[in-house]
């Protein structure tokens, strides 16, 4: 999309009210008629808690009840200081943001919103903590705000004037070797592991994989929260092999909007459960703890990497023929997921995982394609030479000495921090980065045949002249096992990523960049541009696909038409949901499930 103007938003809040009212008719059979939502309360105003109020609820909790303070804010007094230099760098480490109240990965999109703390939090360490958090809010009508791994380009994880449920505390992991789920006593055992909600992917993986030898589907980047991804669905670099997050969920904790805590599988509160199945995070409830199905490992996890430089650019545009046209004949299958990157100086940067091969079945699979470039070397060049190797799968997330010298893993740099506290090097632009724009679209796999793959190419081509794009092959499930798009199926997410090949995404942004610091202020006008930029881009891709899917965890601020696009035909089935365990809107995140009710920052409920 390009920039809001003024008109844009007016267009904006119509559109959201219109496809309320077009899938309004459809809620009938399972929703009542929504609630008459009351406005929430900031500080300062008359129904704001008074001190005795926070007294109680702090001889209920403790310590647990803080005052988030940011450094960022504190930063704007002395911003040549030694001490916010060192934040500054401390930003860039994503162990350091996920372990602050008051912070989240991505500080803000340019005319979007920016990362502020909550007035008060709940530094959850328990079930009972969260529901006290809970019920004052409730109570008091406050703005409602939950944080696990803090990861959000929309801004979910914070919101000032607000409470924060800090959930980074419970992060218990239990591997089980025989779970059934409660009330399902007619169904087989199964190898499981049971997450607490603050848990991140690299606690699930060390526990899960390196310790005990299985896997659990979970996101790539090591430090998002394992709570959120499920819920937002969960593509991670094996997900053509072995689907969505949200696929493997066979039970969940969740505390709902009337302060009970209620079980979630498929034999006790089925809806829920489906809903919580990639119906995006904290749209319905606090998740406490989730348990996951544990897949059996492969013998070999791995990676296939180059870069290549076309030396013209109708070079260029065959070289995104020819890459399209090897990945629909060799690599479409369940071995092989992550990036394809397409960039605007003549660039093709690949940077794909496999499973399942070993290191010379992984060559042979890439060799019809070195081949082809060595042909046209007046046209290729090989910037960074083919590198594919294997480990064993036990071992690709544990954090060993040689990976990090060789600069394949990166260290939490914090003194007396777990060794575990690992990430992939690439996921660190992540962290503390300005957005200035981001898209996504999934690409069905029609668009592979014949008749359709010249105009495919034609717009990635096109595209990539004004942004760099990435074909995140892993986030689509077309090539994927037939039980994995059957159990994907039967989640909330968007119908579109059963047929797609890939996710197409295109995002722009700077390193650490916070308003009001001087030196450190987010550069505006070329944030426009750049996000200008990437809807030129959107633009180009969405001609060749109508009615395009977008991803909700990686998807435009300013999305038109986001409940089509997050959700496809299960929007309606999803706001009856939300009217069921959540019809006064306690929870509310930016185009979350039932936010067309509400004001843009989540207080004022809107008219009709």
């Amino acid at each position: 999309m390009s920039r809001p103007m003024p008109r844009r938003r007016q267009v904006l809040q119509a559109a959201a009210a219109g496809a309320l009212a077009a899938a309004a008719p459809h809620w009938a059979a399972h929703a009542a008629e929504p609630s008459i939502l009351q406005p929430r309360v900031r500080p300062g105003d008359a129904g704001w808690p008074g001190e005795a109020d926070w007294q109680a609820l702090q001889a209920q909790l403790g310590d647990r009840l803080i005052t988030p303070a940011s450094p960022l804010l504190a930063c704007r007094a002395t911003p040549a200081s030694a001490e916010c230099a060192a934040l500054f760098k401390s930003l860039k480490n994503p162990y350091f943001i996920s372990d602050h109240p008051a912070l989240t990965q991505t500080l803000g999109w340019v005319d979007a919103w920016t990362s502020m703390p909550s007035a008060r939090a709940v530094a959850a360490r328990s079930t009972a903590d969260v529901v006290a958090a809970v019920d004052f809010a409730r109570r008091h009508r406050l703005r409602l705000v939950i944080k696990g791994g803090g990861h959000s380009y929309h801004g979910g994880s914070n919101a000032a004037d607000s409470l924060l449920v800090w959930t980074r505390g419970m992060r218990n992991v239990t591997v089980h070797e025989a779970f059934v789920a409660d009330g399902c006593s007619g169904t087989a055992p199964q190898r499981a592991v049971t997450l607490g909600a603050g848990a991140l992917w690299s606690d699930a993986y060390h526990a899960v994989t390196t310790q005990a030898g299985g896997y659990v589907q979970g996101g790539g980047c090591m430090t998002v929260g394992v709570a959120g991804l499920v819920q937002s669905g969960g593509f991670g670099s094996f997900s053509k092999r072995f689907g969505l997050a949200a696929a493997s969920l066979l039970q969940a904790e969740v505390v709902t909007a009337d302060g009970q805590v209620r079980i979630a599988n498929a034999c006790t509160n089925p809806e829920l459960f489906w809903a919580l199945k990639g119906g995006g995070g904290s749209s319905l409830g606090v998740v406490t703890q989730l348990t996951l199905r544990v897949h059996s490992l492969p013998e070999n996890f791995g990676a296939a990497n180059m870069t290549v430089r076309a030396t013209s650019p109708e070079a260029f545009r065959r070289l995104v023929a020819l890459v399209i046209d090897f990945y629909a004949d060799h690599l479409m299958n369940p071995h092989w997921g992550e990036q394809i990157r397409l960039l605007p100086d003549r660039r093709l940067v690949v940077s794909m995982v496999f499973q399942g091969l070993d290191r010379a079945e992984a060559q042979a699979a890439w060799a019809p394609f070195i081949e082809a470039l060595s042909r046209d070397a007046q046209d290729y060049v090989l910037e960074s030479a083919p590198f594919i190797m294997a480990v064993s799968a036990r071992t690709f997330w544990a954090p060993t000495l040689p990976k990090r010298l060789l600069g394949f893993m990166a260290r939490d740099d914090r003194p007396d921090t777990p060794e575990t506290n690992v990430f992939w090097p690439g996921d660190q632009g992540q962290a503390g980065q300005m957005l200035h724009g981001y898209q996504s679209t999934w690409l069905p796999a029609g668009l592979l045949q014949p008749a359709h793959r010249a105009a495919l190419c034609d717009a990635l081509y096109a595209a990539s002249r004004h942004t760099g794009i990435s074909l995140h092959m892993n986030k689509g499930l077309a090539g994927a096992p037939r039980e994995v798009i059957a159990a994907a199926r039967d989640t909330a997410i968007n119908p579109a990523v059963l047929d797609a090949f890939a996710l197409v995404i295109a995002g722009a942004g700077e390193q650490p960049a916070y308003p009001g610091i001087a030196g450190h202020t987010p550069h505006a006008e070329t944030g426009r541009a750049r996000a200008h930029a990437v809807a030129r881009a959107r633009n180009l891709l969405r001609a060749v696909v109508p009615q395009a899917g977008s991803y909700f965890s990686e998807s435009d601020y300013f999305e038109d038409d986001w409940q089509r696009a997050h959700w496809g035909s299960n929007y309606a089935r999803l706001a009856a949901a939300k009217q069921q365990f959540d019809p006064e809107g306690l929870f509310f995140v930016h185009h979350g499930v039932g936010s067309e009710r509400w004001s843009a920052d989540g207080f004022t409920p809107k008219a009709g």
